[in-house]
């Protein structure tokens, strides 16, 4: 899929109401034993990448530096019809002091606006380094179950037609 392509579905309306939600983004890895990961992790758009941010000790860090092909997925709950935006990419990593801004801006979109000043105020004592994930999207589908359906799906609907 070329960068236009990428740009192009990114840039749909439900995309980036997608990419603006408070629902936390499925990030998928391989192991280092080898085996796939599929974790929930908050996330920033920064308009080109998804960004996450992670202590420099968790086991994501370790096996992304081996295997940077990440695969992202972020979708609608108890949402009708279902809405999945799909990217698929590669993660650069990079360490960084204290917690970075957009570890920060992820969280307050998950964290009850109540509790974010403690919360934060937590997260800034704890972290003395972080490492930031940062996702380059290389191929995106959106999936809105109305004008766009999973690959199977639509190969079955034209070959029933």
């Amino acid at each position: 899929m070329n960068r236009h392509d990428v740009t192009e579905v990114l840039a749909q309306p439900i995309a980036r109401d997608l990419l603006a939600s408070p629902i936390p983004a499925r990030l998928a890895y391989t192991g280092l034993d080898g085996a796939p990961r599929a974790i929930p992790i908050g996330f920033w758009w920064d308009g080109a990448h998804v960004v996450m941010a992670t202590v420099p000790a968790s086991a994501k860090v370790g096996a992304l530096r081996r295997d940077p092909r990440v695969a992202v997925t972020i979708d609608t709950e108890r949402a009708w019809p279902p809405r999945a935006l799909l990217i698929r990419g590669t993660a650069r990593l990079e360490t960084v002091e204290g917690v970075p801004g957009s570890y920060i801006e992820a969280a307050r979109k998950l964290v009850p606006a109540e509790h974010f000043a403690g919360w934060e105020q937590g997260v800034r004592e704890l972290y003395d380094q972080m490492v930031v994930i940062c996702v380059d999207p290389e191929w995106a589908k959106l999936l809105d179950f109305e004008t766009t359906l999973p690959k199977a799906v639509e190969d079955l609907l034209l070959a029933r037609a």
